[in-house]
């Protein structure tokens, strides 16, 4: 039985700032500013993306989609999901009064 086809996408480039990846011949920077829930992601979990359809990118070890047009425009896509303090490096500790 043959395996499922898969989309090629690959991280090319990661910098302080943000990532690029390159979903077939066209290079995407996804910025931390814009994609905030990949700001503590390690390399090997921003390297771990799958490409299912032409316009859908998962990361299975961050259990993030993104849809490819919303990397192209991200302002096009005004909700956001909000990252919580504790990934962005908070204290979850509660603290009382």
């Amino acid at each position: 039985m043959p395996g499922s086809a898969t989309l090629s996408v690959e991280i090319t480039h990661v910098s302080r700032h943000g990532f690029w990846l390159l979903p077939d011949s066209e290079e995407l920077l996804v910025s931390f500013a814009e994609f905030p829930w990949f700001r503590q992601a390690t390399i090997d979990q921003l390297l771990n993306v799958e490409r299912p359809t032409p316009d859908h990118l998962y990361w299975p070890q961050l259990d993030v989609d993104l849809s490819v047009q919303s990397v192209r425009d991200p302002s096009a896509f005004p909700l956001m999901a909000r990252v919580s303090r504790v990934a962005e490096g908070a204290d979850p500790t509660p603290r009382s009064s």
